[in-house]
């Protein structure tokens, strides 16, 4: 089984001992963001939906260095540090994806990193080798 590394400075570089992504064969799987802005790794806002907006640009940013799109998530998870956030949280979700969606959980969870709302991670397929990904 091949195994890479993918990454991108256009999402928030790992604040621990994680990449942002492994790509093993063609399952690519993503590290869950959280809502840091990718050039001063501070969250951008307490707001949750400007949380969630930067939850998933980030996410974009690494699936683009991958070579593929929000398309190629087949799963997802979010976790969420209030349910009451879910509507809104799911209205955004829903704006950067179109059918067939993804499998997709919710869960709440007490805490995460940083104080973040919000936090996504994902597994995509990608139907290229690592030498073709871009750098």
């Amino acid at each position: 089984m091949s195994r890479n590394v993918v990454a991108t400075g256009l999402a928030p570089a790992a604040i621990g001992p994680y990449s942002q992504a492994v790509l093993a064969d063609s399952l690519l799987f993503l590290s869950g963001q959280i809502p840091l802005d990718p050039a001063t790794l501070q969250l951008v806002s307490d707001d949750v939906n400007a949380q969630t907006r930067r939850v998933l640009d980030n996410l974009g940013a690494v699936l683009a260095a991958a070579g593929v799109s929000f398309g190629a998530l087949v799963k997802t998870t979010i976790y969420l540090t209030d349910m009451n956030d879910f509507a809104v949280v799911n209205s955004i979700y829903g704006e950067y994806f179109s059918p067939p969606f993804p499998a997709r959980a919710t869960v709440e969870v007490k805490a995460l990193p940083r104080g973040a709302r919000v936090e996504i991670d994902g597994i995509a397929v990608v139907s290229r080798s690592r030498s073709e990904i871009p750098e």
